[in-house]
């Protein structure tokens, strides 16, 4: 009843302040009625790094709107539900934030069992940028749409009693910043801005020298997994030790130890692998130990798996998932939300589109121009799906075979840092199995110099230069776009050849379309029978490409209508399946038949 009532409140709020618009229809996710706004989003935010006690801030918090220059408001507008985008519905505001500021402000008690220890505030992603204060004194800022970021709010507090924060965030949604598909007029394959905190706020208590991140690379040929930390402390930490614990469904298959800034192997004996078809994951206990004493202690968890390019019995290059050939076959996904944009309503609704992909058939997740909370990640590592990441793309344009762009010395900057952080905080998923640096012509620059960079950064993983458009021979994958397709890529003896994407058949199917008229989709169809038509005859052909002509991969648009896209397997409300799923299926499986290995 709590959760119903919340929803309707929800609704009347939308209604009064922000009435959706002639141009669209509003559409609602099943899991929209599930938000409960005392309990937004509860699940533990960051899987791979897990302490028992924390403090959920999502919920309700004062906003206000300021123009450029203006100082910080004295009085706030309303309350917005954090942590939707303020231009969702969800967010119950549904207000475009175009050139402005958006202020928000809570407050919060500090749990008295924290006591002696320090106090870290962490979001999950903000966009753009956010300068943030603590009982007026300012605690930092941070610029990055995509990446999570930490606060240390010790200094800050009071000794007691209530804590109020107040943020400044500023997104200019079409400047030269790494942005996705985020424009001021969306239309066909661009959609509206996702401003603001869009991803968990949150507290967490931890000792004076903690466990700030793990790094784990996993090798299978050794069946060994190497681990380090990096540690929250200017104090010199020889004295510390790392205390490793592996487990295998509750049972401790190994224990390792070693100095704290070492790298620590922990060997697994008859190493389970992790793959589509056995997503099996190891838990880890790690325990940071001073004079006979835990400091600190996490949890986490990482699968065992190796991904390259090699050649099969033919001699042709395929991508390898645990020393044999794989077809990764799979769909773009954009990740947006009807209701919430970029914010999934709730765990559950994350969750699915990934359950869905696999059900029909697919075994790859290409994830477009967007970097999704951890939780998302989570669920791919748990449910077996392949993730090509995307860095979410920016700045100019330019068309197929024009070459790249001259980007300016402060974006490709940006760029770059947020290019590394994102492969820095992703780095112990053994579900990303490839990094995608360009989309097409947009915002590419020096490709071959970050692609080679990219490569030797992070050797466990192949790297897709550019997906599309403006191939310059560099990284692991030839990849090519083509609609509705298929085809595949010229011959090439260093890389293996992937459609990047293809299809985009679309149909609109009434009651669940963004536009009540003029939906768009790459190839336009009337009914599920005429789509299903068109969609064997599609994978009937890729088959051909990839049996005959070496064809590697392929990646299908798309997972989900996307406001004016009607090309999804899905309904942009996540309602309907627009096609048989015991059909796609067994069409789809077909790929995955094993390829004989060369000797």
């Amino acid at each position: 009843m709590l959760r119903l009532l919340v929803t309707l409140a929800l609704c009347t709020l939308v209604l009064q302040l922000a009435p959706v618009t002639a141009q669209h229809q509003q559409l609602l996710t099943p899991w929209a009625a599930d938000v409960d706004s005392e309990n937004v989003l509860p699940e533990y935010p960051r899987p791979q790094l897990v302490r028992a006690d924390w403090f959920n801030l999502n919920g309700w918090w004062d906003y206000a709107l300021t123009r450029m220059n203006d100082p910080a408001p004295t009085e706030f507008e309303g309350q917005i539900l954090v942590p939707f985008p303020i231009e969702s519905y969800l967010s119950s505001v549904q207000r475009r934030a175009d050139f402005k500021h958006i202020w928000y402000q809570r407050t919060f008690t500090v749990p008295e069992t924290w006591t002696g220890e320090r106090v870290l505030l962490h979001f999950g992603a903000v966009d753009w940028r956010v300068t943030a204060w603590v009982n007026g004194i300012e605690i930092g800022s941070h610029i990055g749409g995509y990446d999570a970021f930490t606060f240390d709010i010790t200094a800050a507090l009071h000794p007691s009693g209530e804590q109020h924060i107040l943020l400044d965030v500023f997104d200019p949604t079409e400047g030269t910043q790494p942005r996705g598909k985020q424009v001021f007029r969306p239309d066909g394959i661009w959609y509206t801005p996702s401003s603001g905190i869009w991803q968990t706020v949150w507290l967490e208590p931890v000792p004076s020298v903690a466990i700030d991140a793990l790094h784990m690379e996993t090798d299978i040929d050794a069946g060994v997994l190497r681990l380090s930390a990096d540690l929250s402390s200017a104090t010199d930490v020889s004295g510390y030790t790392l205390e490793v614990d592996a487990r295998a469904s509750d049972e401790l298959v190994s224990t390792a130890s070693g100095a704290a800034d070492a790298t620590i192997e922990v060997v697994i004996p008859d190493p389970q692998l992790w793959s589509p078809d056995s997503p099996f994951l190891y838990d880890l206990d790690v325990r940071l130990v001073h004079a006979g004493a835990v400091v600190d202690q996490v949890g986490s968890y990482f699968g065992l798996r190796k991904i390259a390019v090699a050649p099969d019995a033919e001699g042709v290059l395929r991508l390898w998932l645990n020393n044999a050939p794989l077809f990764q076959f799979g769909l773009l996904d954009q990740g947006f939300w009807p209701d919430g944009l970029y914010t999934a309503p709730t765990d559950e609704a994350l969750r699915h589109d990934i359950e869905v992909t696999r059900q029909l058939g697919f075994n790859t997740i290409r994830k477009h121009v967007k970097v999704e909370p951890e939780r998302w990640y989570y669920w791919a590592d748990r449910l077996g799906v392949l993730v090509w990441q995307d860095m979410p793309s920016g700045d100019a344009f330019v068309d197929p075979g024009q070459g790249e762009i001259d980007r300016s010395d402060a974006s490709a900057a940006q760029f770059e840092l947020e290019l590394q952080w994102m492969v820095d905080t992703h780095a112990n998923h053994p579900s990303i199995v490839m990094w995608v640096i360009f989309n097409e012509g947009w915002g590419q620059y020096d490709t071959v110099r970050l692609a080679e960079w990219l490569q030797a950064y992070d050797p466990t993983r192949l790297v897709n230069s550019a997906s599309g458009w403006n191939d310059v021979g560099a990284g692991g994958v030839y990849d090519i776009h083509s609609y509705p397709g298929p085809d595949v890529p010229g011959f090439d003896s260093q890389r293996a050849r992937i459609l990047g994407e293809f299809g985009g058949l679309g149909l609109p199917l009434s009651g669940h379309t963004y536009l009540a008229q003029n939906s768009w989709g790459y190839r336009q169809y009337e009914t599920v029978a005429d789509l299903t038509v068109a969609y064997t005859d599609l994978i009937e052909q890729l088959y051909v490409l990839y049996t005959d002509q070496g064809l590697a991969a392929a990646i299908y648009t798309q997972t989900t209508d996307v406001e004016t896209e009607v090309n999804g397997m899905l309904t942009y409300d996540r309602a309907l399946i627009k096609m048989d799923v015991d059909q796609l299926y067994a069409l789809n499986s077909t790929f995955y038949q094993t390829l004989t290995a060369s000797n």
